[in-house]
């Protein structure tokens, strides 16, 4: 009984321990991302997403992600505040990463 209570223990902790060991960590730790897509730390988009209609990461025609997202242009729904940068752009960064 104790043998079989030790090796449930064991598993769990091994199964709680190996998904964050392999999971591409956040640029920064935390905070602001301090990435941009499709620059020299984040050069990839993910799939097919660059060229999808209405995707985050479409910035060119057709999309319209470089004028509604954050910090792109001054309007009422994008207030154009430096600071307001998106996640999208930790998710190029992620993408370009070794797994």
């Amino acid at each position: 009984m104790r043998l079989i209570v030790s090796l449930l223990a064991a598993l769990a902790l091994f199964a709680i321990g190996v998904p964050a060991t392999f999971a591409t960590a956040n640029p920064s730790g935390t905070g602001q991302p301090s990435q941009t897509c499709l620059s020299s730390t984040a050069p990839a988009e993910p799939g097919h997403a660059a060229g999808a209609p209405g995707s985050a990461f479409n910035e060119t025609t057709p999309g319209t992600a470089g004028t509604v997202y954050a910090g792109n242009g001054v309007s009422a729904t994008t207030p154009a505040n430096a600071a307001a940068v998106s996640q999208y752009d930790v998710a190029c960064f992620q993408v370009s990463q070794k797994h």
